[in-house]
């Protein structure tokens, strides 16, 4: 079954069709289109770009109603982007929203082990592909639970990867769920590009570091973001401090943090800092996440519940 799964993924990935233009653009009015247009939108089209993006949607499973969507990604790899996605589906959930996870980081999935679920395997029919469920029921695809072993390496070019995120968007049983949190792969290539053109967020969130490099990071994001018109939720930094065991004292490990100030400067929210925690690590090594107790992102969840679950 694992072995047919893998195969599957291979030969449909660039086999799917995409949602092109079907030439039914808007004659009546010569600057007006309707949402199917794409290439012979207008030159001076008012939407001209809302129309382009459209022309990439994928629609998601015929079973599914996701209410929102949102993607966290960084410009650069390292930053705790799968803590942060994991911590946010916790959370949400336990505020009773009905939450899934998709791993979009196909060749470093960590979603799975995060959460406890290395050994578990996706089930696959006919119908679609069922995601893993938590142990608080918190729905997760990665392409781990597709592997006949977890620690097999996915040797795939570009389009194929894109694919498979695709396909973990259209092909997905995921139900009904008022979140969908997407654990991005690091920087703004393939992957990236094609979740902001397929799949319609409503936002993304951008995790960084307190470092000199923290300004690029966030703002290669936030570019790629707002030159595809997708809304930026705010910033978040991972690894910001840390504190003595013995005296109780903060430690800036990695410098004084700069995030604040970045978030300032280009007027988007900051959502809080995430300290260097032992015990935070260890959960998420023993798979465990779902017992976190801190609130360290409690600001970040204020401002997922008040903008987006409305």
């Amino acid at each position: 079954m694992r072995e047919n799964s893998e195969n599957q993924y291979k030969s449909e990935c660039n086999s799917r069709p995409q949602n092109g233009c079907d030439n039914e653009c808007s004659s009546e009015h010569d600057n007006e289109c309707s949402s199917k247009c794409g290439s012979e939108c207008k030159s001076d089209c008012p939407d001209k770009e809302k129309c382009n993006l459209e022309e990439f949607r994928c629609k998601t499973h015929e079973l599914n109603d996701i209410k929102r969507t949102v993607a966290v990604l960084s410009g650069k790899g390292g930053v705790g982007k799968s803590l942060v996605t994991s911590l946010l589906a916790v959370m949400m959930r336990r505020k009773g929203y009905q939450v899934g996870v998709l791993d979009a980081d196909i060749t470093g999935p960590s979603i799975p082990k995060v959460f406890g679920a290395d050994d578990a395997r996706a089930d696959v029919s006919e119908f679609g592909i069922y995601p893993v469920r938590t142990h608080n029921d918190i729905k997760i695809m990665s392409i781990n639970l597709l592997l006949e072993k977890s620690d097999t390496p996915v040797i795939w070019r570009g389009p194929l990867i894109a694919g498979a995120v695709k396909q973990f968007w259209t092909d997905v049983i995921w139900g009904k769920l008022d979140y969908l949190f997407l654990d991005m792969p690091p920087g703004t290539g393939d992957v990236p590009l094609t979740v902001f053109q397929s799949i319609p967020l409503d936002g993304i969130i951008i995790v960084t570091s307190p470092q000199d490099l923290v300004s690029l990071i966030v703002k290669k994001a936030y570019n790629m973001a707002k030159a595809m018109n997708i809304p930026v939720i705010g910033v978040i930094e991972n690894m910001s401090y840390a504190i003595c065991p013995e005296c109780g004292k903060q430690m800036n490990v990695f410098g004084d943090s700069k995030a604040e100030q970045v978030a300032l400067e280009m007027d988007i929210p900051f959502l809080g800092r995430l300290p260097i925690d032992s015990k935070l690590a260890a959960l998420c090594d023993s798979g465990e996440i779902e017992k976190f107790d801190k609130k360290y992102i409690d600001k970040c969840i204020e401002i997922l519940d008040k903008e987006l679950g409305k």
